[in-house]
């Protein structure tokens, strides 16, 4: 019985606690920044009170008021212009000073976002700021819920609560608002039992994946704590390096900056570069099966690849045998390029001047100036021979052919001429040893005439 008196007693201040307080209703006389907050009970504030924000004095009450409705009107005066004007979304509570009853009016001004009070133009208040009973908080002192075990408070709360149910008939709605603005921690814990409600499926998903993240992270326990341990080693680190971690988001902006040309560029990239991912993609079942096929050669090819390796181990010792040598000839080849260098323009020149051409015309026309032909056959002269007919031709130069006729008269002539030929050469060639003349092609014309004529006498 003592807890439903309790209950009863709270929602009986909520809704009839109005103190009729001195002064009359009106803007006040402060000439501030004057506020008009609405209150359901006053809590026995007087006039000259403080009000506060943040714990900061910044006026007092002006005056204090009934409205139409029976509402407590407590006039607040605004000495400091940095906390004005008050805006839609400002609060005001009655908060208790001291122990000894004394109240000050705690306020938020709001923020800038919303926008400033409605202005009292005409009847009481004019001229003032209002701040609805919506926006107020009125306390409940303990002294009033202690008077319920005096006489004769518990006969007259006897009676209230006998004719509770006559004074709430059809007014459900009025007590909630007022059970909701008594205590504006009910309102909003019914919002969120609300939005709770209206989020039960996802409510009872996020439990069923919690447990399904929460049993892996069990079984890794260890881990975890040893990431922790981890975290505080480079939370000190980082800790340590304060001041190049800031330096480094101050320079943040300056390289996002600098960063955005490269990432339009790479947009474009990718914008150009969408067909050849399609036709990679088109080949990709092509390439997948090329890598199968390979599989089986790579296998195959292990073995081999095994064994050049073990050669390549084998070979090392000999390959950096040949470092000595291969320096040698690295420091050959330097020296030599200038040699080679000069080569190579003497090549060239030959190349391009035809003296290659010119080299080869001298061997041809020195051999045709030193053979002959007759009828008797080839023969060598000791003494060159330059004339219109020894140049190359592949047609018949007139002049400069020899037809000869009877070939098998010729030929016998031939042979004895060749024979009493030889015996006057070789009798030459003896008289001209005897008389000591030596010629450079001496040794050569005789190897060429013993190879043509045979021994001789």
């Amino acid at each position: 019985m003592r807890r439903i008196a309790l209950i009863a007693l709270v929602l009986v201040v909520a809704i009839v606690g109005v103190v009729v307080a001195t002064g009359a209703s009106g803007g006040g006389g402060g000439g501030g920044y004057q506020v008009r907050a609405i209150f359901d009970d006053a809590a026995f504030v007087v006039q000259g009170e403080e009000v506060r924000i943040a714990g900061a004095p910044v006026g007092t009450i002006a005056s204090l008021g009934v409205t139409a409705d029976k509402k407590a009107a407590v006039t607040l005066d605004i000495g400091s212009a940095a906390f004005t004007p008050f805006h839609a979304n400002a609060h005001c509570a009655i908060r208790p000073q001291s122990l000894i009853g004394e109240k000050f009016v705690d306020c938020t001004p709001g923020t800038v976002s919303a926008p400033a009070l409605a202005r009292v133009n005409n009847g009481p208040g004019a001229g003032s700021y209002l701040l609805p009973v919506t926006r107020t908080t009125s306390p409940v002192d303990s002294d009033i819920v202690q008077n319920i075990y005096r006489q004769p408070v518990r006969q007259q709360f006897a009676i209230i609560l006998n004719e509770l149910g006559t004074g709430l008939a059809a007014r459900g709605s009025d007590l909630n608002a007022v059970i909701h603005r008594a205590n504006p921690a009910l309102g909003y814990t019914d919002q969120v039992l609300q939005i709770l409600a209206r989020q039960n499926r996802q409510l009872a998903q996020l439990a069923t994946d919690s447990a399904t993240v929460l049993t892996p992270l069990a079984r890794d326990r260890r881990a975890i704590s040893d990431w922790v341990v981890q975290a505080n080693t480079t939370s000190v680190a980082s800790a340590a390096r304060a001041n190049d971690i800031a330096r480094s988001f101050q320079l943040l902006p300056s390289f996002l900056r600098q960063l955005r040309p490269l990432m339009a560029d790479l947009g474009s990239l990718a914008d150009q570069g969408t067909p050849l991912f399609t036709s990679l993609n088109q080949s990709a079942t092509a390439l997948g099966q090329q890598y199968v096929n390979l599989a089986p050669f790579a296998k195959a090819a292990r073995s081999s690849l095994i064994a050049l390796g073990a050669s390549a181990v084998k070979q090392q010792p000999a390959l950096l045998a040949t470092i000595p040598l291969d320096r040698r000839l690295l420091k050959l080849g330097t020296a030599g390029v200038p040699s080679f260098t000069s080569l190579d323009k003497l090549t060239k020149s030959l190349d391009s001047t035809g003296a290659i051409e010119q080299l080869m015309s001298v061997l041809f026309y020195g051999t045709a100036a030193t053979n002959g032909f007759d009828s008797v056959g080839h023969y060598v002269r000791t003494e060159a021979l330059v004339g219109g007919c020894t140049g190359y031709a592949k047609v018949v130069v007139q002049g400069c052919s020899a037809t000869f006729q009877n070939t098998k008269a010729a030929a016998d002539a031939s042979a004895s001429a060749a024979s009493a030929g030889t015996a006057k050469v070789l009798a030459a060639v003896r008289a001209a040893r005897a008389s000591g003349v030596q010629h450079s092609n001496t040794g050569t014309l005789g190897g060429l005439l013993h190879y043509l004529i045979g021994s001789g006498q």
